[in-house]
C-alpha cells in the first residue's frame, strides 16, 4: 500500500513538473508540489527529489526517447550510486510513454515564432504597366505569403509592394516587423530579366 501511495505521489510529481517546466502553467509552483504532494518530507529532501526528477524528465525530452532508448537510459540510472530505484524507473516510463506526444507537441509550440508562415504561392506575370517603358513586358517574379498567429485563422487582405532586389524571405519579414498578423501579403520578389549592360 505504501508503495503504491508512493508511485502515485511521484507520478504527480512528474505531471507537476510537466507542467511547470513544459506547459509553463504559472499556478504550479514547487511550494504547492511539496505541501500536496510530499508535506511530511522535510524540504531538502523534497528539493534533492524535485532536481533529480526534473534533471532526468529535461534528459528524456531534450532527447525525445523512444521507449527502447528510455528503458537503457533508465536501467542505467538504477545502477548508478545515488541513482533512482527501479519502482521510480517504473513510474517515469509510465510517465513518459503517456506524456511523450502532448510535451513534444507544446514544447514545438513554444518554439515558434509568434507570426509564421501559413502558406506560400507564386507565379510569374508579364507587366503591362510601368513607369519605364523597358519594363513593360518583362516578366516578374509574384510571391504570396500568408502570416498568422498558430491556431488562428488568417485574412486574406492583400498589400502588395514591390521589393527591387533578389527576395530574401527573412530581410523582408523583418524590415516588415510592424505587418499585423493574419495578413496574406503580396510583393514582386524580382525581376526575371537581366539588366542590359551599358
Amino acid at each position: 500500500m505504501a508503495e503504491l501511495e508512493s508511485s502515485k505521489a511521484l507520478s504527480a510529481l512528474l505531471n507537476g513538473i510537466a507542467q511547470c517546466t513544459f506547459y509553463r502553467n504559472p499556478d504550479i509552483t514547487e511550494e504547492l508540489l511539496q505541501r500536496e504532494l510530499y508535506p511530511e518530507m522535510p524540504e531538502q529532501d523534497f528539493r534533492s527529489l524535485l532536481d533529480r526528477m526534473r534533471g532526468l524528465l529535461k534528459s528524456v525530452v531534450s532527447a525525445d526517447m523512444d521507449l527502447n532508448q528510455l528503458e537503457a537510459f533508465l536501467t542505467a540510472q538504477t545502477k548508478k550510486q545515488g541513482g533512482i530505484t527501479s519502482e521510480q524507473a517504473a513510474v517515469i516510463a509510465k510517465f513518459w510513454k503517456n506524456h511523450k506526444a502532448k510535451i513534444r507537441e507544446s514544447l514545438i509550440t513554444q518554439s515558434r515564432w509568434d507570426n509564421s508562415l501559413k502558406a506560400m504561392n507564386w507565379r510569374v506575370d508579364l507587366k503591362s504597366q510601368s513607369r519605364l517603358a523597358d519594363q513593360v513586358n518583362a516578366p516578374v517574379a509574384i510571391v504570396e505569403m500568408e502570416l498568422g498567429k498558430n491556431g488562428q485563422a488568417a485574412a486574406h487582405t492583400a498589400h502588395p509592394s514591390c521589393v527591387r532586389r533578389p527576395f530574401c524571405p527573412a530581410r523582408y519579414l523583418s524590415a516588415r516587423s510592424g505587418v499585423s498578423l493574419g495578413r496574406t501579403l503580396n510583393f514582386c520578389a524580382w525581376s526575371l530579366t537581366r539588366p542590359q549592360s551599358a
